[in-house]
């Protein structure tokens, strides 16, 4: 196996067995935002979860009418966004996700919900997709390409997946593009194990090079330190609670602040992307 393999490989083991571990579990799913682990949209609540649907919500709203149409979500978590966009908009949605316990947890969430025959649930990595060419009329994620390993594979594999005219819409914590600090994004890529993160150069370079074009690009980098810190005061405020060490409580706190400093800064940014494979 050559050097990259092997990091890369590497790198979804460890991204595996961390959202695998039982404190992970308990975090993001009584903290983070329930049924949605990703950056919310915070300009009239404080409340986490509903932030987090309110992101959701916003970006069906880009993507227009869906209804009929096969999307994948990439890094889907507990499945929240797509059940929404089954359940609301019509649409047909994979989940393709690391996590075997978060896995879990979406199926027996569709479930409930009614959606089984909507939402799959696929258990695999979005940098070797297990799907045929031009299988999906549109592909979204949120805040999960961030810990690919090579981003540049994603993107193949995202081009690779979507019909002729899809749509790709996602967002993800980024480094600002420019001069930044290192001192300020090393405790950041110390904590994701790589050794850098994307920007929307990065995304707009890769995805216009692989036959893309630009539909939108809306940055909100103030909802992203925003978000982390709801996530630090709720982690703080509920430790007693939900039983969390205090080993785990005290990293984790640390690293959520590395984000928020960042954000502050202006080293990081937080974008939506929405980009149509030509058709």
């Amino acid at each position: 196996m050559s050097d990259t393999a092997q990091a890369e490989a590497e790198g979804v083991k460890v991204a595996r067995e961390y959202y695998d571990s039982d404190e992970a579990e308990g975090f993001y799913s009584n903290i983070w935002g329930g049924e949605d682990i990703h950056i919310g949209l915070y300009d009239e609540t404080d409340d986490i979860r509903t932030a987090s649907r309110k992101t959701v919500d916003h970006m069906a709203a880009k993507l227009g009418p869906i209804a009929g149409k096969r999307g994948i979500d990439l890094g889907a978590g507990y499945g929240g966004a797509a059940r929404v966009l089954a359940a609301e908009h019509g649409a047909h949605v994979t989940c393709l996700n690391l996590s075997e316990v978060e896995n879990e947890r979406n199926r027996a969430l569709t479930a409930a919900a009614g959606l089984s025959d909507k939402v799959d649930v696929v258990d695999g990595s979005y940098d070797a997709m297990p799907f045929e060419d031009e299988s999906f009329d549109f592909a979204w994620s949120q805040d999960a390409i961030l810990h690919a390993p090579d981003r540049e594979a994603v993107l193949d594999e995202v081009a690779r997946v979507l019909k002729p005219g899809g749509l790709f819409i996602h967002h993800d914590p980024m480094q600002a593009d420019g001069p930044t600090d290192k001192n300020i994004l090393q405790p950041i890529y110390d904590r994701i194990h790589l050794p850098d993160l994307g920007s929307i150069g990065f995304y707009r370079d890769a995805l216009i090079a692989r036959g893309f074009e630009e539909v939108d690009t809306e940055v909100l980098t103030h909802q992203l330190g925003k978000h982390y810190s709801r996530v630090r005061e709720e982690l703080l405020s509920r430790q007693k609670e939900l039983g969390l060490p205090d080993s785990f409580v005290e990293r984790m706190s640390a690293g959520l602040s590395h984000w928020v400093k960042g954000a502050a800064s202006g080293n990081l940014t937080w974008a939506i992307m929405l980009y149509r494979k030509a058709g």
